[in-house]
């Protein structure tokens, strides 16, 4: 396994938070990946991929939670969290594939069971679609991985020239706004907020985010699109996988129409909603959404 440097020191009350000492892997393009490695050592993980505009501060529960008998592996994508965000690096949506099947790769996992959420989606299961067997079982949380002429104005304006910049690294207006527009049923604590914003105090830190959403690709000539129906189109690789799709029915994004679109794709997938949870919908659900995924991912221990 290649490694780098350290991530930067975690401050005391972050860490009193995010218990965890990440290490470090070089990808592909020559940037450090965090990634949290938590739990007994083994071939087999639960593998957690966060999207935009978090990092793996969103799975800090239940990678404690879990860790007691299963490993758990959470990676900040390039550019976001205590990864490093360079300048220049191919941000687009085959790249952060590339990364994770690198990653997994040069931790020698033989299996991985997913959890993704927002771009963590497309990413896992762009992985997945190309490593079927070396997925296991599979857990959703609110996001797509099919292309989409739908976007929520908040998000199309951060897409502009010039003033998503503006918006989006100047006035760090993305990640702010997510801090409450992204929970429906609670506030996060001031800890919690600050975390979420820790990664991304600068211009030069918030190139992630911004990327980010560039990436998404509206237009049918954006270089993203044709991954992006490579990846929906090897959903069907991963039919027979075991899946829970867990989801907030009070996501401004991913709302109702992109759940029904994933009873059709997977109908035999068990569905658990969340009334009154938002796009965060681990932050809304709590424990009670811990349990479920803990429970449904903890299963393949027992299977022979």
């Amino acid at each position: 396994m290649v490694t780098t440097p350290h991530p930067p020191a975690i401050p005391a009350w972050l860490a009193r938070l995010y218990p965890f000492s990440p290490k470090s892997f070089q990808t592909p393009g020559g940037a450090r990946m965090s990634y949290v490695d938590e739990g007994p050592a083994g071939s087999e993980a639960v593998l957690m991929l966060h999207g935009n505009p978090t990092w793996s501060f969103l799975y800090r529960d239940l990678i404690r939670e879990m860790s007691s008998t299963v490993r758990c592996v959470a990676p900040d994508h390039v550019g976001m969290g205590l990864s490093d965000k360079p300048g220049a690096y191919d941000y687009g949506l085959a790249s952060r594939i590339a990364d994770i099947e690198a990653l997994v790769g040069s931790l020698g996992l033989a299996k991985v069971h997913l959890v993704v959420h927002d771009w963590g989606g497309p990413i896992g299961l762009g992985f997945a679609g190309r490593h079927p067997e070396r997925v296991g079982r599979i857990v959703i949380l609110n996001t797509a991985e099919f292309p989409s002429g739908r976007i929520p104005a908040r998000i199309a304006l951060c897409r502009i020239p010039w003033l998503g910049a503006f918006l989006v690294r100047g006035l760090n207006g993305f990640a702010e706004a997510a801090t409450w527009m992204a929970t429906a049923s609670r506030r996060l604590t001031w800890d919690e907020r600050r975390a979420y914003l820790h990664p991304y105090d600068s211009w030069a830190n918030r190139i992630g985010i911004h990327r980010f959403i560039l990436d998404i690709p509206m237009e049918p000539d954006h270089p993203t699109r044709r991954t992006l129906e490579e990846v929906s189109g090897g959903l069907s690789r991963l039919a027979a996988h075991e899946k829970m799709i867990l989801w907030g029915a009070r996501d401004f994004c991913f709302d109702d129409a992109y759940l029904s679109r994933w009873r059709e794709i997977y109908p035999d997938a068990r569905i658990e909603r969340f009334e009154d949870a938002g796009h965060f919908v681990l932050e809304d659900a709590g424990a009670d959404a811990r349990d479920r995924i803990r429970d449904f991912l903890t299963g393949f221990q027992h299977e022979p």
